[in-house]
């Protein structure tokens, strides 16, 4: 069963820990969206469908013989570790009234620090060296450049132009067209984008829908999409005869289609975001708290989430 990081936040009953899994998903329209699924273990090992079978027509007492039989990739989604630690000076703590405020400020700083990785990672993350300007770093999970781009012959991946090209709404419907079983549930973009598509709306003569979500933000909507804001999206990309060679020293950035849920994208977690209370340092004069969640990205199917890459301004 999945489960949004916004409704596990009901489940505790931790004061701090519950601002901490509000601090996370407050600023975050994937994070505020986005289920993620409680495994058992360090991983979720998955059947992903690769090729349909193929139906065929019968003669009356015919003999019916199959065709073709469906394909599938077995796929590991391993979980990572991410978090840090929240130190919270001992002087501060004793001097300060208000102990609580003090502590709540010094994790909420932490916590932001964790959300920006965890959506930095569902874009970039690379457990391997992949796109030329794209760090990796075997502690973490693939996000959706490796696992989208290493389709490059599918129609998930849509390149704006050989070399990329000027956005226009005829390719943000391509890109939603391009998700199957279902209208995607967040167009993912970077800042620059969104303002592209603000200025087109203006062009035709009409403003994009805007309304406030559930937690206070106003969010706008592409035929009634929600269009997330992705910081961590660059607008320096590189195309190469179609395809993405460098995240950096180009002009281009790219909009991702995604529909979440089981058998779509969703994230993997045991336990949650966690927080726990390390204790007095012996190094200096403070006390450690330390978030972590044990955390990861599930593709569980190819036609659930597409990109357009190439968008220049």
């Amino acid at each position: 069963m999945s489960m949004t990081l916004a409704e596990s936040a009901k489940l505790t009953n931790d004061v701090l820990l519950r601002g901490v899994i509000e601090t996370v998903i407050r600023e975050s329209p994937i994070l505020q969206v986005m289920p993620f699924v409680e495994i058992e273990g360090n991983g979720l090992t998955y059947n992903r469908e690769k090729a349909l079978a193929a139906a065929a027509w019968h003669a009356p007492l015919g003999d019916w013989t199959t065709a073709t039989e469906p394909e599938f990739d077995k796929l590991t989604a391993t979980l990572a570790i991410l978090g840090r630690n929240a130190d919270l000076d001992s002087f501060i703590k004793q001097t300060r009234s208000d102990i609580q405020d003090v502590e709540a400020v010094v994790l909420e700083l932490a916590a932001k620090s964790v959300r920006h990785e965890f959506e930095r990672a569902i874009v970039y993350g690379t457990t391997g060296a992949y796109l030329t300007g794209q760090t990796h770093d075997a502690n973490m999970f693939d996000g959706l450049v490796v696992s989208i781009d290493t389709m490059n012959a599918s129609d998930q991946l849509i390149a704006a132009g050989a070399t990329g090209a000027t956005l226009t709404f005829a390719m943000v419907d391509e890109v939603i067209d391009a998700v199957q079983g279902g209208k995607p549930d967040v167009l993912m973009m970077s800042r620059r984008s969104r303002r592209k598509m603000n200025e087109l709306a203006r062009a035709a003569g009409f403003a994009i829908e805007t309304e406030r979500n559930e937690w206070g933000t106003f969010m706008q909507y592409w035929n009634g999409i929600p269009i997330a804001v992705n910081d961590w999206i660059l607008d320096t990309h590189q195309l190469t005869g179609s395809e993405e060679t460098h995240v950096t020293g180009g002009t281009c950035s790219t909009i991702y289609a995604l529909r979440f849920g089981e058998g779509a994208v969703c994230g993997a977690t045991n336990g949650g975001i966690q927080l726990e209370r390390v204790g007095a340092l012996e190094g200096k004069d403070a006390v450690r708290h330390r978030i972590k969640w044990y955390c990861s990205m599930v593709d569980f199917n190819v036609v659930a989430r597409a990109a357009l890459i190439g968008v220049q301004d």
